[in-house]
């Protein structure tokens, strides 16, 4: 299906839906790029959207998408919605031929995200998702190096992607702030670890290696942090922690993981990848990207060197440029969604473990 794009020389003019805290990083970076206009945000909440307007300088407000879609001044979508909501937010945008960044995950099911990824292929609209880590120099870097067959055959990779915000409150305190409770709790849209940073780790190493998961298995685990699991109307019951066994497309095996438990890591992802002619370490701490490698001359002695990397577009530069006809949308909703088939199989499918200190299974019975 071919994109409808914006060749003409006007500005792009971009609505915000949804105003809470990524919003502002979604405002920005939009009114910091030439030809861009930021026209309009959308929100329920008289108090959050009048606050939002004032605060980017944002000239049209509205209480409803409905509102937004009568109006129709606008080129390009901006979601920042809840991750439930998603879905309905996005598709009456799709259906009236706006183009659409939606923040991630795209859809909490895949038969959402399938249905959002299909909706936007038939309407030829620019679609992308806003998976944050594909901006980072190292990932890119590694992903073109793997690509050329710099360390040949990949065989096996380790992935983490580490925070602790439950051990500390850097970012706020979980204990009282509904903005971090929500993310605790399955009745309130979360689908804990997994779905918040897990969907970033599981791109980070899918897309550098070039190749997706075929089969795997995950462990999930909740930890109790409140008498009887709950806090005022938040029962803490989404996952803290994962650790996923995967096999890829290309016969490669490793592990993925993450955490909220990771005292002494804020917010850092990092990738050690194999191949049979080389290795490589990417990673992402406190905001700052590295890539080291072990290449075929130095793997008799072991010998990381540090390689040079390049700044790289913005995924709302991209999304901009896409529009425009400048660039591929990568990640697009396809991505989305295959990477929320990936979690929910993940639940669904959650190996349970062996009672080591159970009487052994032979002896049973």
């Amino acid at each position: 299906m071919t994109l409808h794009t914006i060749t003409t020389g006007g500005p792009i003019r971009v609505l915000i839906v949804g105003t809470g805290g990524m919003a502002r990083a979604h405002a920005e970076a939009f009114r910091a790029m030439d030809g861009v206009e930021v026209v309009g945000g959308v929100d329920p909440r008289e108090e959050q959207r009048l606050a939002f307007l004032a605060k980017h300088e944002i000239p049209h407000g509205f209480a409803s998408i409905e509102e937004a879609l009568a109006w129709g001044e606008f080129d390009a979508v901006s979601n920042v919605t809840p991750d439930q909501v998603h879905h309905s937010t996005t598709l009456p945008f799709i259906a009236a031929g706006k183009h659409v960044l939606c923040e991630k995950p795209l859809a909490t099911s895949y038969l959402q995200a399938q249905e959002m990824a299909e909706a936007a292929r038939v309407a030829g609209v620019v679609n992308m998702v806003n998976l944050t880590y594909r901006n980072v120099p190292a990932l890119q870097k590694a992903a073109e190096m793997i690509a050329e067959g710099a360390i040949g055959h990949v065989r096996h990779f380790e992935a983490s992607y580490l925070q602790s915000w439950l051990t500390q409150p850097a970012w706020g305190d979980w204990h009282t702030e509904s903005q971090w409770l929500w993310r605790l709790s399955k009745a309130h849209g979360s689908k804990g670890v997994l779905g918040d940073v897990g969907i970033h780790i599981i791109d980070y190493t899918t897309f550098i290696i070039g190749s997706f998961i075929k089969d795997m298995n995950c462990r999930l685990k909740t930890f109790d942090k409140a008498p009887g699991g709950v806090i005022g109307p938040y029962t803490l019951d989404a996952n803290d922690s994962f650790v996923m066994h995967a096999s890829l497309d290309n016969g490669a095996i490793g592990t993925i993981t993450a955490t909220r438990f990771a005292s002494g890591h804020l917010n850092d992802l990092s990738l050690r990848v194999h191949g049979d002619k080389g290795g490589l370490q990417v990673i992402f701490e406190n905001k700052v990207s590295i890539l080291r490698a072990c290449l075929e001359e130095d793997l008799q002695t072991a010998t990381w060197h540090e390689i040079e990397t390049d700044p790289v577009p913005t995924v709302y530069q991209r999304f901009i440029g896409a529009i425009r006809g400048e660039n591929i949308p990568i990640p697009d909703f396809a991505r989305g969604a295959e990477l929320q088939r990936v979690i929910d199989d993940a639940e669904r499918y959650e190996t349970p473990g062996i009672d080591l200190h159970a009487e052994p299974i032979a002896a049973q019975g």
